[in-house]
């Protein structure tokens, strides 16, 4: 008997139906009361996946996105143009830009210098994929990457160009990218939440909001678990100071009455998402603390991810808590890490962030593969959009600026059934405009659906009297990247 029934007792009918054979009951009662099927109905979503199941043979089990928010310079790392370091400090050409609209930051300068990379960049692996010195354990593991250099988006600026990769839309209120893989799919662990998301501590940068891992309006229980570094890694999840467990019992005991009354006088997917969560949280108290306690992880695989392993809060260590959750079944973990927005002084701070991720990025997709769950984990790197092959500001002699360029820009995958050893797509000699393979978002956000078995155009739900997918209304799946 489930914590819920215990504590509840006898459930309404149509709870009942939802719960009992993983949602047919329910879905056989909406069919007699002219439900509007599957993925727009309620009583779909309240069973373990409104698909209650992939719609065919997925290559992924679950997701580990590294986010790197601000917009890491791809011609700097992955899309080497040495036309640019030829023609260092002289215009870009009018034919290259084609007329583009440029953020204010950059639009009103009276000359836009071309900008070469003063990193070296040498080929790798069996594509002889040029990547930058700035990424050597990146580079290492060329073999297990497709690299993506003809990424394109129609954001311009942070905030419409993160909530666009993350929930298909520039503008807020959607649900995002794992809300929607958790409400199509489900839970494979129902100690622990299916959506987690991890933020490096100490970043500066642009802000992360919440709506970049909210539901929008999928149901509540869809949005992510933001986990923390320290003592508490969910906020309000143990017991508050000065209440015991059988305070706590007794106060649950009122709610559940509360909520017994509730449900009896309606039938409220909001207090049903309440009880689901209280049920999650109460198994939540005891699968935390051993999902978090990285005094298990042998010193050999911390010194994989590198020095900053064993400092709460870092993105090694959070690498290494996206692979424990992967183990355990969560569906779909995603790490922010902060700060790649550099408007100026390039050279002196790209490194520094190349510093805190090449090596643990690289790490995890080593670890995942010597435990052989490489090949069903789906691993993406990259951030909202590229930067420009032209100086923001004064070109000198040692620093330079890159302002946000939407046109094009690089990402990588790994496993989850991608082929790895690949360069995907290529951009004009000046890195300027996609000329081969362009991938909007919604190709990106269709494949990532696509590797989990979910046909993108059937993950629908309706809201307002329409029918609305991550997808928006386009979107092609990208079949060249798979083995």
């Amino acid at each position: 008997m489930s914590l819920l029934e215990q504590t509840y007792g006898p459930l309404p009918r149509r709870h009942f139906l939802r719960r009992f054979g993983l949602g047919f009951g329910s879905l056989a009662l909406a069919d007699l009361l002219g439900g509007s099927g599957v993925a727009g109905s309620s009583a779909a979503a309240a069973s373990s996946g409104a698909l209650a199941g992939p719609h065919f043979a997925p290559t992924a089990k679950r997701v580990i996105y590294l986010f790197q928010s601000g917009a890491p310079s791809q011609l700097d790392l992955f899309d080497y143009k040495p036309v640019l370091n030829e023609r260092h400090g002289s215009e870009l050409p009018e034919s290259i830009r084609g007329g583009q609209r440029l953020t204010a930051m950059s639009g009103n300068q009276a000359t836009l210098p071309l900008a070469g990379s003063p990193f070296r960049f040498t080929q790798h692996g069996e594509a002889g994929a040029w990547i930058s010195e700035l990424l050597p354990h990146t580079a290492a593991v060329a073999d297990d990457l497709c690299i993506i250099r003809s990424m394109h988006t129609e954001a311009i600026n942070h905030g419409p160009g993160v909530t666009f990769l993350q929930t298909g839309s520039q503008f807020p209120g959607r649900p995002s990218s794992g809300a929607w893989i958790d409400y199509g799919l489900g839970s494979e662990n129902e100690n622990l939440p299916s959506y987690v998301v991890m933020v490096t501590q100490g970043q500066g940068g642009q802000p992360l909001v919440s709506r970049y891992w909210g539901n929008g309006f999928l149901p509540s229980r869809h949005q992510a678990v933001r986990f923390r570094s320290g003592a508490e890694p969910v906020l309000y999840l143990n017991n508050p100071p000065g209440i015991d467990a059988e305070a706590r019992g007794e106060e649950l005991a009122t709610l559940a009455k509360l909520h017994r009354i509730a449900l009896a006088a309606g039938d409220d997917p909001l207090i049903e998402a309440r009880i689901a969560q209280h049920e999650m949280a109460f198994r939540m108290q005891s699968s935390i603390p051993e999902a978090t306690d990285l005094a298990d992880e042998p010193q050999s695989v911390l010194d994989l991810y590198g020095p900053d392993a064993t400092k709460p809060g870092t993105f090694a260590a959070n690498c290494i808590q996206a692979r424990r959750l992967a183990e355990r079944g969560v569906r779909f973990i995603q790490l922010f890490h902060q700060d790649w927005d550099h408007h100026g002084g390039l050279p002196q701070a790209l490194p520094k962030k190349c510093r805190e991720t090449d090596q643990p990025s690289a790490a995890l997709i080593q670890d995942l593969k010597q435990r052989d769950m490489l090949k069903d984990t789906l691993v993406i790197w990259g951030g909202e959009f590229g930067r420009t092959n032209y100086c923001q500001g004064q070109l000198t002699a040692d620093s330079f600026g890159r302002d946000h360029h939407p046109r094009c820009f690089s990402m990588w995958m790994a496993g989850g059934g991608i082929r790895g050893g690949q360069v995907y797509g290529e951009t004009d000699p000046f890195g300027y405009n996609v000329t081969e393979s362009p991938v909007h978002i919604h190709d990106l956000q269709a494949t990532i659906l696509h590797a989990l078995g979910i046909d993108h155009t059937r993950l629908t739900y309706k809201y307002q009297g329409r029918q609305f997918r991550l997808t928006d209304v386009h979107g092609d799946v990208i079949h060249d990247w798979f083995t």
